[in-house]
């Protein structure tokens, strides 16, 4: 789950202590960039590129590379979700994070041991595994904001608006 950035932020925050090993590819890098870039025309592309070198820099690790002679053979609703479980299943991935979780079927994605689970129902399990690596994640997501910085509160907003409620309420316990 790269898009949209607040969530992406969060959980490169969050992977960068350990509590789980982020998994990516450049088909799913190109998917972020252009609909962030469909989106937000204001950016620069270069920009995003660049963030996306960084991702990769920062986890070299998370690149999945090896993934295509699965594609074929599986079957999702939507046959352009085909390349994120085939990497998924060739990076032997516990979950895969998406907002679109309708159209990775449980009962199919258990037969590859995977499961879909959306960005809030992730963090909220994060939070419950380990509190403190969770806040101290989020402390320093909001630290390094800095092209505009902003405070707790408003990346607390930034993130209920991108649909994690349940998270927020539980960072909202952390914080206070």
């Amino acid at each position: 789950m790269l898009y949209p950035a607040p969530v992406r932020d969060l959980l490169l925050h969050l992977a960068d202590t350990g509590l789980y090993f982020p998994k990516w590819t450049d088909e799913i890098h190109k998917e972020w960039i252009q609909n962030l870039f469909a989106n937000r025309p204001d950016l620069k592309l270069s920009s995003l590129k660049s963030a996306k070198r960084s991702m990769n820099l920062a986890f070299p690790d998370a690149d999945i590379k090896g993934f295509f002679h699965l594609i074929e053979k599986l079957q999702l609703p939507d046959n352009n979700d085909r390349h994120v479980l085939a990497a998924a299943i060739h990076a032997k991935a516990d979950f895969s994070i998406t907002y679109n979780v309708k159209d990775f079927p449980q009962k199919y994605l258990a037969s590859f041991s995977l499961n879909a689970i959306n960005p809030n129902d992730f963090t909220v399990k994060l939070i419950h595994q380990d509190k403190e690596a969770v806040l101290s994640a989020f402390n320093n997501q909001v630290a390094n904001l800095k092209y505009p910085p902003l405070t707790k509160n408003e990346v607390l907003n930034s993130l209920a608006k991108c649909e994690l409620k349940k998270s927020v309420t539980l960072l909202l316990t952390l914080i206070h």
